[in-house]
């Protein structure tokens, strides 16, 4: 295992607060005197983040990687595939002793198998910079050295922007919806897929200066605007909004959309120019609605048989929607499950029915709630960003395949239309991001990450990422470098300086990856001579002379740098998504084939794929499949030894692991109030995110350890659901689906549906005790199953799985992965 330490970063000379900015917000941070960290919320913030907390811990000793490490068999026995990845012990070696174990090993693999056997895994929420992006980085490297596998999308959102290219032509209603102040003003009703949960509003890729989301929801009720909140959990809308719960079974909303179209087609409510001038395949969709097309009708009354909502309340809160400027918002986390484009589909027809879309206030939006800065409004250009180069391997997997990549060289795969083949992986490059918290059954991810021949990782801490590479490189955290920090959503650019000199001998990814380029041949083909200072110079100055004069700041490199920020001009604030194509849709068509919005694809259909036909369709999400078989069974052993623990099959956001809110109103009756009698997986397990951290980012910092139960990753449940299970809050229940299991800590809330559990993403890994469960931490990724959301997106689907769940009375484990 990694080896522990106390060594603690070396502080700069001056103690000066220094101006910085995180994913969760702009501060000021200096060392303390006796050591720790004063982290200063911008004054300027009328809402700054919690997770200001967790910041110290990033310049704590805890689970530092503080010099080059190799992995004990990779280092005697060579490079190869090797099931102990996760498991062996680690040998400190000195930078140049890795460096030259890495050129050789670069030179092997490209000159054996070519530069699509080598897989560039990054992710982009390792920093708020602009130049220090482990992704630009990372992929830079590896485009000067040839090129490299690589992958598309993303797990927040693998099935939505394949959907929406279809659909509507673009991502639009993700990165320019309808802005907050227009909503503030004009919306009259709310109806929320999935919610806009408080705990989101605190981060944004890129950073954020001013958390203003709560406020303007805020003024949206003070003007009278009402709001009904679908979904499994309560506080995915804030009490404060006085919010009328449809707690529906988790999964189920597009047959609740589909049931809302019927009664606006079957009465005649429906908004009938506007399906015709600006939609195709009205016709389609309406016979598919009310079972013309030879399925049965999606009425109220069979749609409540599958969500759980009575069939009188279905119908009047279809009239409802006609009598309002109605916002349909739909959050990420709707398509993050089987059949995961549905939900998304069915809520862009249900507001093409409405034909509000593009008038203040109406129509749809994707993500409302999911950070910060959807709705914040947009900049109308480019911020500071480093060149990646061209990268001519044509190879790629949606991002959210890496296993079946790993463990299914030479096999096939689909995805939007086309038929693929998966390279033959040798050596895996990861820097920023931690696959074995975004993914999917862990388990079987640790056996892929076995395959390859070599793994190297560029790492600050000890992750489950880290403990299975072959190379693991120290990494700075965002706090030991120079940076520039801004977002295309916030009027700000932020001077990041560096507040602590680097722990240990860890150093940044551009000086880790010069070094390697130098070692390589392809030194100033990546580095260009340039010093950290030098390259942000670079790319302030040449940013500032592209903008146009009415946009450019004023400042030059040294003055933005002593001003430590600066404001950005030209923010667009108040927005409206498709107004021009609303007014007029022969001269601002979209970028469909049709120039329309695509209730009926027929690209779509031509693909043929019977998870994802032509139109928004009810695809039951066959929660009780087996598994998919692992193709390579003697890869590496299963850690979750339990034969009765039957694995179960199937499953980038949402709800707090916290005491219920304040009462809201009561739920509808329930017509399936809890679990499914006599299945195997009788619960849902929703997996969210935690609102305590950033996805897995310092789970060791002060907020994130704080709302841990029993030193684990908290459960909720319901008081019916904890009743029969014999639990209480504190108790720990250990949760097993068909590919795993993992413990967790109890919390019982009336704020999760009955039949529920909700456990959040983030908790780190930690497999140290296989004979009790696969995670004994509490990640859910333990017990989800690693599928695709169809053939179209091969999106990611962690966010509902079927479950069993019951009280752990033997002796806890010890969580041990944060040393």
């Amino acid at each position: 295992m990694p080896p522990n330490s106390q060594t603690s970063p070396h502080p700069l000379p001056d103690s000066a607060p220094r101006p910085h900015s995180s994913h969760w917000g702009t501060f000021s941070a200096a060392p303390l005197p006796g050591g720790g960290l004063d982290v200063i919320p911008d004054p300027g913030d009328p809402d700054p983040s919690p997770l200001l907390r967790n910041i110290p811990a990033e310049l704590g000793p805890r689970g530092r990687v503080l010099a080059p490490y190799v992995r004990r068999g990779w280092l005697e026995n060579g490079p190869g595939p090797d099931p102990r990845r996760g498991v062996d012990t680690y040998v400190r070696v000195s930078w140049d002793e890795a460096i030259s174990l890495l050129v050789r090993e670069f030179g092997r693999v490209r000159a054996d198998h070519g530069n699509r056997a080598i897989f560039g895994g990054s992710y982009g929420w390792g920093s708020a910079g602009r130049f220090h992006h482990a992704q630009s980085q990372i992929h830079r490297f590896l485009n000067c050295f040839g090129g490299y596998t690589r992958s598309v999308n993303t797990y927040s959102l693998g099935a939505s922007r394949t959907l929406l290219r279809h659909v509507v032509g673009d991502d639009a209603p993700i990165s320019a919806p309808t802005t907050w102040p227009v909503l503030a003003e004009h919306t009259g009703l709310f109806l929320c897929f999935g919610g806009m949960p408080a705990k989101n509003f605190q981060v944004n890729a890129g950073g954020i200066s001013r958390h203003r989301t709560a406020e303007r929801l805020a003024e949206a009720r003070a003007r009278g605007a009402r709001f009904v909140l679908v979904g499994p959990v309560r506080d995915d809308l804030a009490a404060e909004l006085d919010a009328e719960w449809l707690a529906t079974v988790p999964g189920t909303d597009t047959a609740l959309m589909l049931a809302l179209s019927h009664v606006l087609i079957e009465e005649g409510r429906y908004d009938a120019d506007f399906c015709r001038r600006h939609c195709v395949g009205f016709d389609t969709f309406a016979r598919h609605v009310l079972g013309r097309d030879g399925t049965v009708p999606k009425t109220p009354r069979w749609a409540e048989g599958i969500c759980g909502i009575p069939a009188a309340r279905i119908a009047r809160l279809a009239r409802e929607l006609t009598r309002h400027r109605t916002m349909i918002s739909l959050s990420w986390s709707l398509q993050r499950a089987r059949r995961g484009e549905q939900p998304l589909w069915a809520g862009i027809a249900l507001a093409c029915l409405l034909g509000q879309i593009g008038l203040p206030g109406g129509g749809f939006g994707h993500g409302y709630g999911a950070t910060a800065g959807i709705g914040a409004g947009t900049l109308p250009y480019r911020l500071p960003t480093l060149d990646q180069g061209v990268n001519p391997v044509p190879d790629f997997i949606p991002c959210a395949r890496i296993a079946d990549l790993l463990l299914r060289p030479g096999e096939t795969f689909d995805y939007d239309g086309g038929r693929y083949t998966y390279p033959d992986i040798r050596l895996v490059h990861w820097a920023g991001g931690n696959p074995f918290h975004h993914h999917q059954d862990l388990a079987r991810l640790r056996r892929a990450f076995g395959r390859p021949d070599t793994v190297v990782v560029h790492e600050p801490h000890w992750t489950a990422t880290a403990r299975h590479a072959d190379v693991v490189l120290p990494a700075t955290t965002t706090l030991e470098r120079n940076d520039i920090g801004g977002a295309n959503q916030d009027a700000a650019l932020i001077a990041m300086h560096r507040v602590a000199g680097p722990a240990g001998e860890a150093r940044d990814d551009y000086r880790a990856l010069s070094d390697l380029a130098d070692g390589l041949g392809i030194g100033h083909d990546f580095s260009r001579g340039r010093t950290e200072r030098e390259w942000l110079e670079h790319l302030y100055e040449g940013w500032r002379a592209g903008l146009d004069p009415a946009y450019a700041p004023e400042e030059d490199f040294g003055t933005f740098w002593r001003a430590g920020r600066i404001p950005l001009r030209g923010l667009r604030e108040h927005h409206t998504l498709y107004a021009g194509f609303r007014a007029d849709p022969e001269a601002r068509p979209l970028a469909t084939p049709s120039g329309r919005i695509e209730l009926f694809s027929a690209t779509i259909a031509s693909y043929g794929y019977d998870d994802c036909p032509g139109h928004p369709a009810w695809l039951p999400p066959d929660p009780d499949s087996a598994p998919d078989p692992d193709p390579h069974p003697d890869a590496a052993p299963d850690p979750d030894p339990h034969p009765d623990a039957a694995p179960d099959p199937d499953p980038h956001p949402d709800a707090a692991p916290a005491p219920a809110p304040a009462p809201a109103p009561a739920p509808n009756p329930d017509p399936d109030p809890g679990p499914e009698a006599g299945s195997p997986y009788p619960f849902w397990l929703v997996a969210n995110n935690p609102a305590t951290r950033l996805h897995s980012q310092l789970d060791h910092g002060e907020l994130s350890a704080s709302s841990k139960v029993a030193g684990r990753e908290p459960a909720r449940l319901h008081p019916g659901d904890a009743a029969a299970l014999g639990v209480r809050d504190g108790d720990v229940v250990r949760i097993r689906s068909a590919v795993g299991s993992c413990l967790a800590g109890v919390v019982v809330s009336d704020a999760v549906r009955p039949g529920v559990v909700q456990l959040a993403t983030g908790a780190w890994w930690d497999p140290s005790a296989p004979e009790v469960a696969t995670c004994v931490h509490g990640n859910p990724n333990a017990v989800t199953q690693d599928i695709g959301t169809s053939r179209l997106a091969q999106g990611c689907t962690g966010q509902l799985t079927r479950v069993a769940v019951e009280r752990h009375d033997g002796p806890l484990p010890p969580v041990s992965v944060h040393e």
